[in-house]
């Protein structure tokens, strides 16, 4: 990769957002059930798995500040090393077979001349066709980079 090329993509990427401990915790809960997911297909192994993983959370719970960015460090860790190479992802998520097929046409397309109903929809929609919300880090202002190498957007 050039040097004109990681300029143009380093643009084009979103600021990362600042988060609390709690949310960093509850984001690493959340992509350890989906890398579980990727791993274990079957349903009912998949929920016993779950609840020991929760479980392996709710036992540091209330812990030292100190602790708990220890513990968040070994989490990520470890959350590296048991990433599956080709991860399941949701058919409308960039690496899916519906990501951006029929999106929905912006409103200056569909009412040229400003006049839109009452029950036109008045939310932006991001790439993966969820709202878009600035505090939740996806906004559709601006561009977005689809690594799909990675299967996901930056």
């Amino acid at each position: 990769m050039n040097q004109a090329f990681r300029e143009a993509a380093n643009q084009i990427r979103q600021k990362p957002v600042n988060l609390t401990h709690n949310q960093e915790v509850a984001r690493l809960y959340r992509k350890s059930l989906k890398t579980l997911c990727s791993w274990v297909i079957d349903r009912d192994c998949f929920l016993e798995r779950a609840t020991e993983l929760r479980g392996r959370f709710d036992a540091e719970r209330g812990c030292s500040n100190a602790k708990g960015v220890r513990l968040l460090r070994e989490a990520k860790a470890e959350l590296f090393e048991f990433t599956h190479p080709d991860p399941y992802c949701v058919p409308y998520m960039p690496g899916g077979s519906l990501f951006m097929r029929n999106p929905p046409p912006p409103l200056e397309i569909c009412f040229p001349d400003g006049d839109y109903p009452d029950d036109a929809p008045r939310h932006t929609m991001n790439l993966d066709m969820t709202i878009s919300r600035v505090e939740t880090g996806k906004s559709a202002v601006g561009g977005v980079l689809v690594d799909f190498g990675k299967k996901n957007m930056e």
